[in-house]
This record gives structure tokens, sequence and C-alpha cells, in this order.
């Protein structure tokens, strides 16, 4: 029993919460979106003069907004470039020092596979004497 009133409650609510929100609701007034008009059709040099300034208003405000959100895309760039050269700088200390320890080991194998300089026999009896 409760688990069939559990299911019916969502479907007699919906109706009743979607004409709440119907009810609530005001129709939307008309707003005037800016953006670039054809001010020819305007009769009255007012009229066509309050146009064009609209025009120059809205075309200043975007310059504004893209240069300012180009301008944040340019810190975003040179930001991540300073953060590579510093990776880059790291990495190149990084190869320098294993060049420099494949060159030590080379030279150490190198001095391994000679063979060790053979004593001389006249040289030791001369310390000797």
């Amino acid at each position: 029993m409760i688990g069939r009133i559990a299911l019916a409650a969502p479907l007699v609510l919906a109706p009743f919460v979607l004409i709440c929100g119907m009810l609530t609701c005001r129709p939307a007034a008309a707003q005037d979106v800016p953006g670039i008009e054809i001010c020819t059709v305007e009769k009255t040099m007012e009229r066509r003069t309050s146009c064009l300034q609209s025009n120059v208003d809205f075309l200043q405000k975007t310059i504004v907004k893209l240069s300012i959100d180009h301008q944040q895309k340019l810190d975003a760039a040179n930001r991540q470039i300073e953060g590579l050269k510093g990776a880059v700088a790291s990495l190149q200390t990084i190869v320098e020092d294993l060049q420099a320890a494949a060159k030590k080991t080379a030279e150490d194998q190198k001095k391994k596979a000679e063979p060790p300089p053979a004593k001389d026999a006249p040289a030791a009896k001369e310390g000797t004497k």
C-alpha cells in the first residue's frame, strides 16, 4: 500500500507544481538588445543621430570587451611561455648532467679496459741500489 502511494505521489503532484509555476511566471517585457541598427530608415535627423550614437557606443563597448579578453589570453599565454622556458632550462641541465655522467663512465671503462703498464725489472733494481 505504501509503495503504491509513493509511486502515485509524483504523478499527482507534477500537474500541481506545473500549474503553480505557470501562474507565478510573468511574461517577459520587451528589451532593446544592443547591436548595430540600420539608421537610414529613420526620418528625422535627431533619431538618426541617436541611432548612429547607439551604434558607436555598441562598437566601442565591443572593442573594449574584446581587447580585455585578448589581453587576458595574451597574459595567460605569456605565463605559460615563462613556465615552459623554466621547464626547458631544467631539462637542459639534466641533459648536460647525463652527458657528463656518460662521458665519465666511458672514460672509466676505457681506463679499465687498458692493461696496467708493465713494471720494468731494471727500474726496480735501480731503486734497490
